[in-house]
């Protein structure tokens, strides 16, 4: 098994981040954590990813759908990968019907312009679950993002393996736990449905390990069989919870709803060593 080593080891591992967003408290701190049973946890590693119901509540989600509106308006203005106030933001300027508009494809570390955001990253909900599949009460912070999915905005997230993300296979990365060594969890905060580009995931994928996936923006890779498919359907406040191995992906969405998801991504102790972009990447978090 691997040995983490000593408090003192392990820090000298991390990846160093600022600490210029110790704020004011957004969000309940005393929400309870979430621990999971060991029948979670099982499914976790056997398929690859557990659907969790209503860890947020509907004050919650109204915080965070708030904070969601305040980055699209900040976004308008903006044109290709963009760091902007704390964010990297990555907008197309396109033209639909003879006007110019900001087609978001993502909003990396959302919570560099938006502090609520940062707030719900380290949720004691979010970390508990991600403590429990890492097995580890301290974690690094590497994901913090929005993804909007607004409708007929063609975004789309062909299926991929998240440790391509993560650099497996290069002095970037290491799965020094053995099993991944990466939680990224989904908050819904808008229904997700059939229609609006839900996620898909591929159950007991994760088991093959890292696949070398070719990766694209718009296609989806060849000799995949998707008959086994999970499609995800979920009301806002679900979480959806996956590792770094799992195939997953989604579609454009076809309906006339949004379909906005919050993202965070855990990494154990070490494992990363490649620095990410916006304010507050990288930090180090305890449950």
């Amino acid at each position: 098994m691997f040995d983490p080593g000593s408090s003192a080891d392990r820090q000298s591992r991390l990846v160093s981040c600022p600490t210029r967003y110790r704020i004011r408290r957004y969000t309940d701190r005393s929400a309870a954590p979430m621990s999971l049973t060991s029948a979670q946890i099982d499914e976790f590693y056997d398929q690859g990813f557990i659907i969790l119901p209503q860890v947020f509540d509907a004050r919650d989600i109204a915080a965070m759908a708030a904070a969601c509106e305040r980055l699209k308006a900040l976004a308008q203005d903006l044109d290709g990968t963009v760091l902007h106030q704390g964010a990297n933001f990555a907008v197309d300027q396109v033209e639909v019907d003879g006007k110019q508009v900001a087609r978001i494809r993502r909003i990396s570390w959302c919570g560099g312009a938006e502090p609520v955001m940062l707030e719900y990253g380290s949720d004691p909900r979010l970390l508990s679950i991600a403590a429990d599949l890492l097995d580890s009460a301290e974690m690094n912070q590497l994901i913090n993002q929005l993804h909007f999915k607004e409708p007929d905005d063609s975004v789309q997230f062909p299926l991929h393996q998240d440790s391509h993300h993560r650099g497996y296979g290069t002095p970037r990365w290491e799965d020094v736990n053995g099993r991944g060594s990466f939680v990224q969890t989904a908050t819904m905060i808008d229904p997700m449905t059939s229609q609006n580009g839900p996620l898909l995931f591929i159950p007991g994928s994760n088991r093959k390990g890292h696949l070398g996936l070719p990766t694209s923006q718009d296609e989806w890779p060849e000799g995949i069989d998707l008959s086994s498919a999970v499609t995800v359907t979920g009301d806002p406040g679900d979480v959806a919870v996956f590792g770094p191995y799992t195939l997953h992906g989604s579609r454009p969405n076809t309906s006339t709803v949004s379909r906005r998801v919050f993202i965070n991504g855990y990494a154990f102790p070490g494992a990363n060593r490649h620095p990410y972009v916006g304010d507050g990447a990288g930090r180090l978090l305890h449950v």
